[in-house]
């Protein structure tokens, strides 16, 4: 076939760190607090300003604190899962690559002796089978595998274990029921579209509970540290961070935040996703060659979308994404390495509809191009 003569305006389709939100340039950016403290007032009152954007963003209600912490997404549930875990019993759910890095976390490194919940890439564990006396961990949207929990009526009110959400993939593309989520973690890499690094750490009133009354039998990295003397240290969740942060990443955050507000707050960025999500649809309904790797819509990620191709092994799909690469319409669509061989395309807000859908005949294109 010709090569196609339509090409997407932005080609980045990484499932994190994702596209910039649109129209962003590094001019945005507020520089007045670099070259100074991160205890200074001024950025004091920056972070405080992103964190107070974050929760008012996300409807989250008084009752849950919010803070940013080190080491990304991955850095911020350790955090949980060092610090509050190991009072009871614990349940550990996995249907892609990092519930399975949280499953050898609890078996190897904490040595808890969880039930382990697994299932293969495409599909979810049997939700209603899980025994909520224990502490339950569990990755709200499956960045790896396309794969999300519904809703959150399988967890209940009167649970006496804590919900862990790896949650990542999910803030700002849905509604979250934050009644039903003791712990959520996310980075601004991901649905924001900022910068890496950071994580942000959620905590509900029952999480503040077992972290003033429970004292792990283990060391604590300073970094780790929620308690000082038995009590949560408020500061974290007011701009006060554990360490160091990038103002600059501080700043690249407020800017994705200001344009989330711009475009209807979260509603508008669930919308944006919906319609991304629908357009990559599009693309599969019209191809017989291309398929969901979750087969089931109530349960398919509407975030990092999954795809596999006919008979196309890993080397074929290295080739298709070089190509793509190498003609500037699409960076970054490979699957990630441990998930079976395939495509994933970011359809989070950040990213335009218009640029999925000018990616269909780029997909007809490598196919061919690689057959």
């Amino acid at each position: 076939m010709d090569t196609p003569t339509s090409r997407p305006a932005r080609p980045h389709f990484s499932s994190g760190p994702t596209a910039k939100p649109p129209g962003w340039s590094p001019d945005k950016l507020n520089t007045d607090g670099l070259g100074r403290s991160h205890r200074s007032a001024h950025n004091k009152a920056r972070l405080a300003h992103c964190i107070a954007q974050m929760r008012e963003l996300l409807d989250l209600p008084d009752s849950h604190r919010i803070g940013i912490v080190p080491g990304s997404d991955t850095g911020a549930f350790e955090m949980a899962m060092w610090t509050m875990l190991g009072q009871r019993p614990v349940t550990v759910m996995a249907w892609e690559s990092f519930g399975k890095g949280w499953v050898t976390d609890a078996v190897k490194q904490l040595k808890l002796e969880p039930t382990v919940m697994e299932a293969d890439y495409g599909a979810l564990p049997d939700l209603h089978a899980v025994d909520w006396s224990n502490d339950v961990t569990f990755t709200w949207n499956g960045t790896t595998s396309g794969v999300r929990v519904p809703d959150g009526d399988w967890i209940p009110e009167n649970r006496e274990g804590l919900s862990f959400a790896d949650a990542t993939s999910t803030v700002f593309a849905h509604r979250l029921p934050w009644d039903k989520i003791d712990v959520a973690t996310f980075s601004w890499q991901k649905v924001l579209g900022g910068e890496a690094a950071h994580g942000v750490l959620i905590l509900g009133p029952r999480a503040v509970e077992r972290l003033e009354s429970y004292t792990p039998d283990r060391p604590l990295p300073k970094l780790f540290r929620l308690t000082k003397d038995g009590k949560l240290i408020e500061g974290i969740f007011t701009g006060a961070t554990i360490n160091t942060p990038s103002m600059l990443a501080v700043e690249d955050a407020i800017v994705a935040l200001d344009w989330a507000k711009s475009i209807g707050g979260l509603d508008g960025m669930i919308d944006r996703a919906k319609a991304n999500a629908a357009a990559v649809d599009a693309l599969v309904q019209g191809r017989s060659w291309l398929h969901h790797l979750c087969e089931d819509p109530a349960i398919r990620s509407r975030t990092g979308v999954c795809l596999t191709i006919n008979g196309a092994d890993r080397d074929r799909i290295t080739a298709m994404t070089k190509l793509l690469e190498a003609e500037g319409v699409a960076y970054d669509l490979g699957s990630y390495r441990d998930a079976p061989p395939g495509l994933r395309i970011w359809c989070g807000a950040t990213v335009e509809t218009s640029d999925i859908e000018a990616l269909g005949p780029w997909l007809d294109y490598a196919l061919e191009k690689t057959a």
